[in-house]
C-alpha cells in the first residue's frame, strides 16, 4: 500500500503525542517547525504557540507573563536575552523547579540544518524520591544520601549527553555516506596516502582510470596498487609532494596504453592527497589542435609564398618555350632548354605537395574491416618492390571494424613503404604489423632490414623538405604522414631496431565503428529544409526516425525512448548545447555520429572528433551508409 505524504506526517504526530516527555524543534530563524501534545499540556500554551511558525519570542513572552519563569522584571530584556541564548544554542542539560513547584529537566541540542531540539521531562517524582529519603537523614549517612542525588544528576546529564552524541554519531555517518558516494560517481581516482605511502583512503576509481589495477586499495601499498613502472613514473612527483610541494603532470601508462594526469597536494597533517584522471581523448584532441594551428601557421606563412614562386615558374615556362622557338640556337641549347622546363615543373610538382601539406584537409572516417584494409593495402603495395624485396603483413587486429578516414591511412602506409624500401635497396625484408593496442589506439608498425635512420633522420625526419635521398627525394612524405597522424590525435614515432634497420609506428586514436543497424534514429537538426533531405536518407537505408532541433530536446527523447539505435546530430544546434555537449550526455550509452559544415581546423569541430565520428557536409546516402556500417542498399 502506497502511504502519502499527509499519512506519514500525520503517523509521525500521532508517535510523537505517545511520548511522555515534552518536544519542540524551532527553526534558525527561532519560529517553531513541530511540537507535541506534552508540550501544550505542560505549559498550557494557547493553540496559537503550539502552530508550526509560532515565534520563540510570542512563546517565551506568554511564559514570563504567566509566571513560569517566577517574577521576571523587564519582560522585554528576558525575552532578548533568551533569543540571544538560542540564536548561539549549543548542546547542554539543566533542572529547574517552575513557579507551580514542580520540577523539570530540560535537554537541547542544536540540528546540522539549523535551529535545534528541546526535550523536556517532568522528574517531580524522582526529586520527591530524593527529598523523602533526605528526610529519613536520621537513618542514613548525609553524605551517602548527597552522593546519591549527585549520581542520580549525573547520571541523568550523561543520558542526555549520550544522546546528544548517538545523534552526531549519525549525522557524521551520514555525511560520510553522501561524501563517499559523489566521490565514487566522479569520472577520477581520489585517494589519500600516509607518509609510508600506504592508501588511507580511496574512491574505488583507480581501475577505472588505469585498467588493470586493483579498486580495493585500501591499506595496500602505492607501488602495489600502481606497480613498478607506474610507481617509477609518479615517484618524483610523489617524494616532492611529500617535501610540502604540490605538482600536476601527465604520464603514459604502458600496460594500457591510457594518458593519465595525476594531481599531489600535500596533507599538512602527514602524507599526499592524489587526484587522478584519464585524459587520453583530451590529449588526442588537444595533439589536433596543435597541429592544425601549427598547419595555419605554415598556411599563412607559404601561401603568399607559393603564389609569387607559381607566377615566376609561369614565366620561366614560358620564355623557356620560346627560346626552343628562336632559329639558329647552338647544339647544346636544346638539351639545357629541356633541363630548365624539366626543374621549373618539377618545382610546380613541389607547389602542389606545398599545397597538399599546409592546405585544409577533410577528414572522412568510415567503418573499415582492419583484416579488409590489410589485404588491399598488399595487393597495391606489391607492384612498387622489387623482386629482392620481399613484404610481410601480420594482422594481430582480427577483423575488428574500426572508424578511419580509409584513403588516407593506405596513403600513409604507402609512403613509409616506399621509404622502407628505398632503404632495402635491391634485396631486403619489409614488415608491416597491425595491432589494437588495449582499446586506445589502432597501429601499424613498419619495419625494414635496411641501413637504419641515422641520427639526423631521427631528429629532423619529420620536417618538410628533410630528405636523405637527395635530389631523388621531395622531403615531404614523412612530413604529410606526420601531419595525418597528429591531426587525427595519433602519433607517428621513428626507431633503429637493435638487430638493424629502421621501425616506424603509426597510432591513431581506436574509434570502433558503428554495429550495423536498421533501428530507430533519433536525427538532430535545426534546419527545417535540411533534416528533411536527411530524413529521407535514413528512411533510404531502412531505418525509422524520430526527430529533434535542439540537444535539449534529443535528451529528452532518449529518456522517454530507450529504443533508440542511433543518434544523427549537427555540431551547431538551436539553443545554447551544442552536439559536442550532446556527445558527451550520451557518451557510452548509445552510438552517436556528429556532422557539420565547419572546417576541420575549426575549434568545435576539433572537439567534436574526441568525442564521435564526425561526417563533413556535404555528403551522400553512400557515405552515410559507409560510416554507419549499413549494408549494401543496392541489394535491396
Amino acid at each position: 500500500m502506497h502511504i502519502t505524504e499527509a499519512q506519514t506526517k500525520a503517523m509521525t504526530t500521532a508517535g510523537l503525542n505517545l511520548i511522555a516527555q515534552a518536544l519542540t524543534i524551532y527553526d534558525s530563524d527561532l519560529r517553531l517547525v513541530v511540537c507535541n501534545a506534552p508540550f501544550q499540556q505542560m505549559f498550557s500554551l494557547p493553540d496559537a504557540l503550539v502552530t508550526p511558525g509560532a515565534t520563540f519570542e510570542d512563546t517565551i513572552r506568554h511564559l514570563a507573563e504567566t509566571g513560569e519563569y517566577g517574577e521576571v522584571g523587564n519582560v522585554d530584556s528576558f525575552i532578548q536575552e533568551r533569543e540571544a541564548q538560542a540564536r548561539t544554542f549549543t548542546a547542554h542539560y539543566m533542572e529547574r523547579t517552575r513557579a507551580n513547584g514542580r520540577t523539570i529537566s530540560v535537554e537541547g541540542s542544536p540540528l546540522p540544518q539549523g535551529g535545534w531540539v528541546t526535550v523536556y521531562t517532568d522528574i517531580t517524582a524522582v526529586k520527591q524520591h530524593e527529598a523523602l529519603l533526605r528526610a529519613r537523614s536520621d537513618a542514613l549517612n548525609d553524605q551517602v544520601l548527597a552522593h546519591t542525588e549527585q549520581l542520580a544528576q549525573t547520571n541523568r546529564e550523561r543520558a542526555a549527553m549520550i544522546t546528544t552524541l548517538e545523534e552526531t554519531k549519525r549525522q557524521l555517518t551520514e555525511s560520510e555516506a553522501r561524501m563517499r558516494l559523489t566521490t565514487e560517481m566522479m569520472p577520477a581516482h581520489i585517494a589519500h596516502v600516509d607518509a609510508t605511502g600506504h592508501y588511507t583512503y580511496s574512491n574505488r576509481r583507480l581501475s577505472g582510470v588505469i585498467p588493470g589495477r586493483p579498486s580495493n586499495i585500501v591499506a595496500m601499498h602505492i607501488s602495489d596498487a600502481l606497480g613498478d613502472t607506474a610507481f617509477a613514473r609518479i615517484s618524483p612527483a610523489l617524494t616532492q609532494a611529500y617535501a610540502g610541494e604540490a605538482s600536476v603532470f601527465e604520464f603514459t601508462d604502458d600496460a594500457s596504453a591510457r594518458r593519465i594526469r595525476v594531481a599531489f597536494t600535500p596533507d599538512t597533517r602527514g602524507g599526499v592527497y592524489i587526484l587522478s584522471m584519464d585524459v587520453t581523448e583530451e590529449t588526442q584532441t588537444r595533439v589536433a589542435l596543435q597541429q592544425t594551428r601549427k598547419r595555419e601557421l605554415a598556411t599563412q606563412m607559404i601561401s603568399g609564398l607559393a603564389h609569387d614562386f607559381s607566377n615566376l615558374l609561369t614565366i620561366i615556362l614560358g620564355l623557356q618555350s620560346r627560346l626552343g622557338r628562336l632559329p639558329d640556337l647552338p647544339a647544346a641549347a636544346p638539351e639545357l632548354i629541356e633541363s630548365t622546363l624539366a626543374a621549373a615543373r618539377r618545382g610546380g610538382t613541389l607547389l602542389s605537395a606545398i599545397a597538399d601539406v599546409t592546405g585544409p584537409r577533410a577528414v572522412r572516417p568510415v567503418a573499415t574491416r582492419l583484416d579488409t584494409l590489410l589485404a588491399e593495402f598488399e595487393t597495391l603495395a606489391a607492384p612498387s618492390l622489387p623482386k629482392g624485396v620481399q613484404m610481410q603483413t601480420i594482422n594481430e587486429a582480427g577483423a575488428a571494424q574500426v572508424l578511419i578516414d580509409r584513403g588516407k591511412i593506405t596513403d600513409s602506409l604507402l609512403n613509409l613503404l616506399l621509404n622502407a624500401r628505398d632503404a632495402c635497396g635491391t634485396t631486403g625484408q619489409i614488415t608491416l604489423t597491425q595491432r589494437l593496442v588495449h582499446d586506445t589506439w589502432v597501429e601499424w608498425v613498419m619495419r625494414d632490414t635496411g641501413a637504419g635512420l641515422s641520427p639526423q633522420a631521427l631528429e629532423r625526419g619529420f620536417d618538410p623538405f628533410f630528405t636523405t635521398k637527395g635530389s631523388e627525394g621531395s622531403g615531404l612524405g614523412l612530413s604529410m604522414v606526420y601531419d595525418m597522424s597528429k591531426s587525427a590525435g595519433g602519433d607517428l614515432r621513428l626507431a633503429n631496431h637493435p638487430q638493424g634497420g629502421a621501425v616506424i609506428t603509426l597510432r591513431l586514436p581506436y574509434r570502433p565503428a558503428l554495429p550495423a543497424t536498421t533501428g530507430l534514429v533519433l536525427l538532430v537538426e535545426d534546419d527545417d529544409q535540411l533534416r528533411e533531405t536527411l530524413r529521407d536518407q535514413l528512411m533510404t537505408l531502412g531505418h525509422s526516425v524520430i526527430e529533434a532541433t535542439s540537444a535539449d530536446e534529443a535528451t529528452a527523447l532518449l529518456a522517454d525512448l530507450p529504443d533508440i539505435a542511433l543518434i544523427l546530430s549537427d555540431i551547431q544546434l538551436k539553443g545554447e548545447a551544442t552536439g559536442v555537449d550532446l556527445a558527451a550526455r550520451v557518451a557510452g550509452h548509445t552510438p552517436l555520429v556528429l556532422m557539420t559544415a565547419l572546417p576541420a581546423d575549426h575549434p568545435l569541430h576539433i572537439a567534436a572528433s574526441g568525442h564521435a565520428p564526425v561526417l563533413r557536409k556535404p555528403f551522400s546516402t553512400d557515405d552515410l551508409s559507409r560510416l554507419l556500417a549499413t549494408p549494401d542498399m543496392a541489394a535491396q
